[in-house]
């Protein structure tokens, strides 16, 4: 399913904390008895449905039944209040109304102070986990980056400035989020489903592999953790970062969809930077975030289907101003296609442009 950004609805941004909530929940009462708060909530109705009957014999009218049931409805909203900490001491004016209220006091009040301090605890338990990294994301259509080096530290700089403001979660086996302030951190190992599942991993749009070195046994690492991503949410579009050349194919075969070998990449920029100056310059001003022209991904315009390649070229350039590199369709990219190539409803376009501006970005669901 593709989405515009303007199709978000604000609201929804509170979702995700409830569904961590939800997590933390399910945690801490996991190993709970249940039958003790079953007891406990029961002991508190028992205690003031029988301080409500006694007190509405000891003060209301014995002789009117009406009455006296009128008068049981009225003390057991007293004695919910008088349980709360907010009753009408005036209420009772009986010896044996006293000996009744100050006892709901004692017991209501010591029931209520337990809840209270479970509740207490549970606000204090959620506050440290979270912040410690022990916590579930509830992000839907996320970005997991699994793993921490410099390149993610990149990435995240990178996508904090995109337009399309995708949240991102970061899984690293750490005593603190590396990635600082609005990235959410999942501690926890980057092959241990259960710890991919607190990131989302099932619902996310994306899913990137990090080495923690450049080591061949990081890379095996990776691959474990491609498998891992590949048997609990096979629909997830994994991107993988690669040390060694040779281990691209053992990726493949883990799952991984996209392959990025950043020695390769670089010593290719370089060599043909040595025969074009200024090429490195300019791909890297168009691949980052920041001032200068960016690359973009986007929808093509309904008005635009049936075109020719030029003359949606033409079309881009004079109404958004922006540069067209290719076509995508059905997952094969076409930058240099034949003359009679048509646009399709369903194909989505490379460009080079300032800014997004009007257009639409391809925004990717983990349904897609």
């Amino acid at each position: 399913m593709r989405r515009r950004i303007s199709g978000r609805i604000g609201v929804l941004a509170v979702v995700p904390f409830f569904r961590r909530l939800g997590f933390h929940v399910r945690r801490l009462t996991g190993g709970v008895d249940h039958s003790f708060f079953v007891r406990l909530f029961g002991a508190l109705a028992a205690i003031v449905l029988t301080a409500s009957v006694l007190v509405a014999l000891s003060e209301g009218p014995r002789d009117d039944v009406g009455g006296f049931f009128r008068k049981v409805g009225t003390s057991i909203y007293w004695a919910v209040t008088t349980v709360m900490g907010s009753g009408d001491a005036s209420y009772v004016t009986t010896p044996g109304g006293f000996i009744i209220s100050w006892l709901l006091v004692l017991f209501g009040v010591a029931i209520v102070g337990v809840i209270t301090a479970a509740l207490v605890g549970f606000v204090i338990d959620f506050i440290l986990k979270e912040g410690q990294g022990m916590g579930a994301s509830g992000y839907r259509d996320h970005i997991v980056v699994c793993g921490w080096n410099s390149t993610a530290r990149e990435l995240i700089a990178e996508l904090s400035t995109d337009e399309y403001t995708t949240k991102v979660v970061v899984v690293h086996d750490s005593d603190k989020n590396p990635a600082g302030s609005g990235v959410y951190f999942v501690n926890g190992d980057i092959t241990n489903a259960d710890d991919l599942r607190r990131a989302g991993i099932e619902e996310a749009m994306a899913a990137i592999v990090c080495p923690a070195d450049a080591s061949n046994g990081a890379d095996m690492r990776s691959i474990l953790t491609c498998m891992a991503i590949g048997a609990i949410a096979p629909t997830v579009r994994t991107v993988v970062e690669v040390n060694n050349p040779e281990h691209v194919d053992h990726f493949l075969r883990a799952n991984a969809d996209e392959v990025v070998v950043t020695s390769r990449i670089a010593s290719r920029l370089l060599a043909r930077s040595s025969l074009y100056p200024g090429l490195a310059q300019l791909v890297t001003d168009i691949v980052s975030g920041g001032e200068g022209s960016e690359l973009y991904r986007v929808e093509i315009p309904d008005e635009c289907i049936g075109l020719t390649l030029d003359e949606l070229s033409a079309r881009l350039r004079s109404d958004h101003s922006a540069t067209l590199l290719g076509v995508n369709r059905d997952g094969v990219a076409f930058v240099n296609p034949p003359s009679d190539f048509r646009l399709e409803r369903g194909d989505d376009a490379v460009v080079v442009a300032e800014s997004l501006g009007t257009l639409a970005p391809l925004r990717m669901s983990h349904d897609d």
